[in-house]
């Protein structure tokens, strides 16, 4: 079994190390691995599952343990026709029209989602040729893979507009967007005129894309996460050959790239300490490069619960419906405190009270109860150097779950934390009974120099409800940065409603100020940090707010202020 076999193979998992195991370890595993390497000492091993233990955040650092992600923008029933407002609110399309004309042409906004229905012509040139640079379909093992990677298949520009010039592109270019989230946000991000040529459908009409495929997460993964069947899930490996694909297109004071993040999840530190979060905050400082993302739509989800850590122990409920199947939640301590857990099932059975400095894990299965509870100790993880205890409820009987925290050794303004997965990869009714709605920005929202959003509602200038809101766990990072359109955001498939379609409206902004910054020579020598600040700077305020905002960062998207607050005006 060659490497890309491995790759993609259901016997063969996943680990993520930001180091290369020695050589006298490789031989341990004889045949059964590979390796990829994303950059520098940062890679994939992919070990055969028969020869490693099942996957626990305490046998495995929960750091090298891949995440899934889950799409965060949706279909609306609204008309299909499209409406500018929130181009128009943005400020994005007065910037496209005249003096500055900024539409994007000479940067490459790159995609990672669920693919593209390359053949639509808002995707096309006025002679019917491709915009897309590339796509790489992490899906389909049938043709090369990109130099340098091990699996999918890589369709150039030469290729597509073979595939369009033929009459049957698809016998080409075999690559769908079979869910469509993907084309939506290409579409709404640097989709190109109207047929009538009276508009725009997206944000930077005269952008290229590069596209990633990104391949659906593995069985074994969702499981371990349990994943409903049918939810769209991708792993963080797959991620971030993902985003070292779309970096290799930028060139420095020629070619800026944004790169665009359509998906999170409500699972992980909230610092913006992960091997993922840090690899994009490293592609973040490079010039000529952004990372844009949205904010998630958990705000509204109950999936998120902060007590004080205290001797006295805090109750956090979990309501628990019927049919679901299994659900993962995490505990997240401050350091230097430290806690102790118990747990009590709905019928009144109860895990006892433990101190996990004297034993790294639990594995409990009730007696009147189908239910097995595991909790995996991590006493100090390496992201952060916090307390951390990774909760998987195996067929949780319906009913009120408790889970009790009491401070073991408590600091001042201790608190503890605790995220269930987000509510599209959760099977069944699983929520809080008293939730906290902030700190509910999805990863990898918490990356110091992305350009993180939240979500609201151009047309009545309401902040969206389901909207994820910040800040960061230990309340040192500003995030989001700002927030941007995303309720009813015109797209090729009709009006999109989320987190997502509002990190696209974004991406098109950045891609509007690089085509003035590096392209056309004005500040060649940006990066992510620098455009993170001018949008921040240009963000509009309304005098009833207060911020930085947990809900609103530092204001609303307003790239028409952004060029104001350049000329000085």
């Amino acid at each position: 079994m060659d490497c890309r076999e491995k790759i993609v193979s259901e016997d063969y998992m996943s680990v993520i190390l930001d180091f290369r195991l020695s050589e006298q370890i490789l031989p341990l595993f004889g045949e059964g691995f590979c390796y990829q390497q994303v950059e520098g000492s940062l890679g994939v091993y992919y070990v055969d599952r028969d020869i490693q233990p099942p996957l626990s955040a305490s046998r495995y650092l929960y750091r090298y343990i891949p995440q899934l992600y889950g799409l965060e923008a949706f279909p609306d029933a609204g008309p299909r026709e499209f409406d500018p407002q929130p181009l128009e609110a943005s400020g994005i399309l007065a910037l496209q029209r005249g003096p500055l004309e900024l539409t994007g042409r000479g940067v490459i906004i790159a995609l990672i989602d669920t693919g593209i229905s390359y053949e639509d012509p808002v995707f096309r040139y006025s002679d019917g040729s491709t915009r897309i640079r590339a796509i790489w379909d992490q899906t389909d093992q049938s043709g090369e893979p990109p130099e340098g990677f091990a699996y999918g298949t890589l369709y150039t520009r030469e290729q597509i507009n073979e595939a369009l010039r033929s009459g049957d592109p698809q016998a080409l270019v075999p690559h769908r967007d079979e869910i469509g989230h993907g084309t939506a946000l290409a579409s709404a991000a640097a989709g190109g005129r109207l047929e009538d040529g009276n508009g725009f459908t997206g944000a930077a009409p005269d952008a290229e894309l590069v596209v990633v495929k990104v391949k659906p997460a593995k069985q074994y993964l969702r499981d371990y996460y349990f994943v409903p069947e049918g939810a769209a899930a991708y792993s963080t490996d797959d991620l971030l050959f993902a985003a070292r694909f779309a970096d290799t297109f930028a060139v420095p004071f020629f070619h800026p790239v944004v790169l665009l993040f359509g998906m999170g999840t409500s699972l992980g530190c909230h610092v913006g300490s992960s091997i993922f979060s840090e690899y994009l905050e490293s592609v973040s400082l490079r010039l000529g490069r952004t990372v844009v993302v949205g904010g998630g739509n958990e705000g509204n989800a109950a999936g998120h619960y902060r007590a004080a850590l205290t001797e006295q122990a805090k109750a956090a409920e979990i309501r628990v419906g019927g049919g679901s199947h299994g659900f993962m939640a995490e505990l997240w301590g401050m350091s230097p405190a430290a806690f102790s857990v118990s747990v009590r099932s709905p019928g009144g059975e109860v895990i006892p009270e433990t101190d996990f400095r004297l034993n790294r894990s639990v594995d409990y299965t009730f007696v009147y109860e189908k239910t097995r509870v595991q909790l995996a100790y991590v006493g100090n993880e390496r992201n952060t150097g916090d307390e951390l205890v990774v909760m998987r409820f195996e067929t949780p009987t319906p009913g009120i779950w408790t889970v009790a925290v009491r401070g073991g050794r408590t600091v001042p303004n201790a608190v503890f934390d605790i995220w269930l997965s987000p509510v599209q990869l959760l099977s069944g009714e699983v929520f809080f009974l008293t939730p906290t709605p902030e700190v509910t920005l999805t990863m990898p929202s918490y990356v110091a120099d992305t350009v993180s959003v939240s979500t609201y509602d151009s047309r009545n200038d309401s902040f969206y409800y389901n909207s994820g809101q910040g800040f960061s766990r230990n309340g040192l990072m500003i995030k989001p940065d700002l927030a941007a359109p995303g309720v009813s955001v015109s797209t090729v498939n009709g009006p999109y409603t989320g987190s997502a379609a509002a990190a696209a409206v974004a991406a098109g902004a950045v891609a509007q100020f690089l085509q003035w910054a590096v392209v056309e020579g004005k500040a060649p020598f940006v990066s992510g940090r620098e455009i993170r600040s001018y949008l921040t700077r240009g963000a509009r305020e309304r005098p009833a707010d207060e911020y930085p905002s947990r809900q609103w960062g530092y204001g609303r998207l307003d790239m028409q202020r952004t060029f104001d607050e350049i000329a000085g005006r």
